[in-house]
């Protein structure tokens, strides 16, 4: 198969990740968490934001590497240290999206994106990624669910990961990241106009997984 790039977009708990991960596996490509980045940024804001008068001041103290490891997948390295285990607390959860929403944040890390991909063989998720990174991606897919299907797999992620949690609260948290990250100045959550939607909801991992496999 001829090298490609695949973009997957969507809201929160719409199931990017775990299916991203699981069509490069199956076509032999790297998968790029792009959130993952996000919550890195703010993980190290949330951490040292006394220490910085603004976000550009903030963003020319941080170096992010991605390495991957064959039984842990995908590794954020932030300034030598791996800090992917504390990506998916609440405090980060809470976070992201005002700090994914800084322009700096964006500048610096849709860069990092598009030179991750510059080569090809990438399935990269996240929000902007048919938009703004990879508008050329040779595959789109715009992944949608319910708030309380999405609710739902976020609780049950968060009660693996050891992480407390309300089902009601979590789908309180998610209506409004959808309204926040929809709304954005800055490459706001949108489906790009050639990308082909898919709603996760009621549909197991294979299924989506083969669904866009069948679109390359």
């Amino acid at each position: 198969m001829t090298a490609i790039n695949i973009a997957l977009d969507g809201p929160a708990a719409a199931g990017k990740s775990t299916i991203a991960k699981q069509v490069a596996s199956k076509l032999g490509m790297i998968y790029v968490d792009t959130g993952a980045m996000y919550r890195a940024i703010t993980y190290y804001y949330l951490k040292n934001k006394s220490q910085f008068s603004d976000f550009k001041n903030l963003i020319s103290n941080i170096q992010i590497n991605l390495k991957y490891d064959e039984n842990k997948g995908q590794r954020v390295i932030l300034n030598n240290e791996d800090v992917t285990d504390y990506l998916r607390e609440n405090d980060v959860t809470e976070h992201v999206s005002y700090v994914a929403s800084q322009e700096e944040v964006r500048s610096f890390l849709v860069k990092l994106q598009k030179e991750l991909a510059e080569a090809k063989g990438i399935v990269m998720d996240g929000r902007d990624i048919g938009t703004t990174v990879l508008p050329n991606a040779e595959v789109k897919v715009y992944m949608i669910a319910s708030v309380d299907e999405r609710a739902k797999r976020r609780l049950k992620d968060n009660q693996l990961r050891g992480i407390e949690s309300n089902l009601e609260q979590l789908k309180e948290d998610i209506s409004k990241r959808d309204e926040y990250d929809m709304n954005r100045k800055i490459s706001p959550l949108k489906k790009a106009d050639d990308a082909v939607e898919i709603d996760t909801t009621g549909l197991s991992i294979d299924e989506v997984t083969q669904r866009i496999i069948n679109l390359t």
